[in-house]
């Protein structure tokens, strides 16, 4: 394959870090992302059907082969009735149920993974709401390490059931993910394990990115007008942005859009961005208690707050709230009308994205996808 030039640097202060076992960023303590010289249009696509068909933008060394269980590629799907119940002139759901593990998160755990092996370490540990444990519990298994989840007794069984069926050590705890990160990275600092939280580590949302770059070939490399993304930790939403941004560099982007205008959609019960964005803040404030039937949205601290934000003010974005009431009668919406078995988070995405065409936020005549982040079985016991 085709591989990258590239560097690690801070998103923030632009500081340069080692590529392999990166953590933050030491000056200013922000993500760190990789840092790539353009790829110019028509370069030549991996002849592989995998998210590393992009390995010309991906965290690859020359030689180094990916740990892949076929993560990415997924369809596009449209929906006419979906499209009417919210009042957009089109609407597309972006299924990430069909990655290995029922979730999106098969993506960064792949690129994350494959780095993580590169660097020789003896294991990695992991705070989860759920389906992130279960991703790295796979590509931990297939790439030879160890691995330990920390899970919140709350997350959905069938979630925790396929941690362990892949080998995993599951440290079951009370409390939320902000309590399980604080373990594990205590964990990691006495055992040696890598850290591999949202946006801890920099290469899970490159593996996120793909989406970005998918989504734009799918388009006919060009952006539709509307993403709405269900946001718990935030690496998807950066993870499409950054790879919109890195296509624009390289020219690959037809029309004048190179953004789209972003919605981050959070559950009532969880939802520091949203309030954040509303107050005009720089950062989220950690949010006390938070509940929701959707685990994934349930992120008190999200670390990629500011990138977030920012992304959400240069967009011309929306972040708002559903409630569970609003949470569960849209996810019934969408299978029923499309017949994908979607996540509650997919379900929260759909009751923002109609309340914000109805307040005027998001146009009535916009082209839209809604990201479907999981498989709604992974909920049901």
């Amino acid at each position: 394959m085709t591989t990258a030039s590239w560097t690690l640097r801070c998103s923030a202060c632009d500081t340069e870090a080692a590529i392999e076992r990166a953590s933050l960023c030491t000056a200013c303590g922000q993500p760190l992302f990789a840092r790539y010289q353009p790829v110019p249009s028509g370069t030549p696509l991996a002849p592989r059907w995998d998210m590393w068909r992009y390995a010309p933008f991906m965290p690859l060394l020359a030689g180094e082969a990916p740990v892949s269980l076929g993560e990415g590629l997924t369809p596009l799907i449209e929906s006419t009735s979906l499209a009417a119940a919210v009042g957009v002139r089109k609407l597309f759901i972006k299924d990430e149920a069909q990655n290995p593990t029922g979730s999106f998160k098969a993506r960064g755990m792949s690129a994350a993974v494959t780095r993580a092996k590169a660097a020789g370490v003896p294991g990695i540990v992991v705070p989860t709401a759920g389906n992130a444990g279960a991703a790295l519990a796979a590509y931990g298994a297939a790439a030879g390490l160890k691995v330990r989840v920390y899970a919140p007794r709350t997350t959905p069984r069938p979630i925790l059931d396929t941690i362990e069926a892949f080998g995993a050590e599951l440290i079951r705890i009370d409390g939320h993910i902000g309590d399980a990160g604080k373990l594990s990275l205590a964990y990691a600092a006495e055992s040696g394990f890598f850290a591999i939280s949202t946006l801890r580590e920099p290469y899970r949302v490159e593996g996120m990115k793909t989406m970005g770059f998918e989504l734009a070939e799918q388009f006919g490399w060009r952006v539709p007008d509307v993403v709405v993304y269900p946001t718990g930790g935030g690496e998807g939403t950066v993870g499409i942005w950054k790879a919109l941004q890195e296509l624009s560099a390289g020219g690959w982007l037809s029309g004048e859009r190179v953004q789209p205008q972003y919605v981050v959609a959070q559950a009532a019960g969880c939802a520091p961005i949203a309030r954040a964005f509303d107050a005009g803040a720089e950062k989220a404030e950690p949010w006390v208690d938070p509940v929701t039937y959707a685990s994934g949205l349930r992120v008190p601290s999200p670390l990629g707050d500011r990138l977030v934000l920012r992304i959400l003010r240069e967009t011309n974005g929306v972040a708002a709230t559903a409630s569970e009431e609003a949470i569960r009668e849209w996810t019934y919406r969408l299978a029923t009308a499309t017949g994908i078995d979607a996540a509650p988070e997919d379900g929260c995405a759909l009751a923002v994205l109609r309340d914000a065409v109805a307040a005027g936020r998001v146009k009535a005549d916009a082209e839209v996808v809604v990201f479907n982040t999981g498989s709604g079985a992974s909920y049901r016991a």
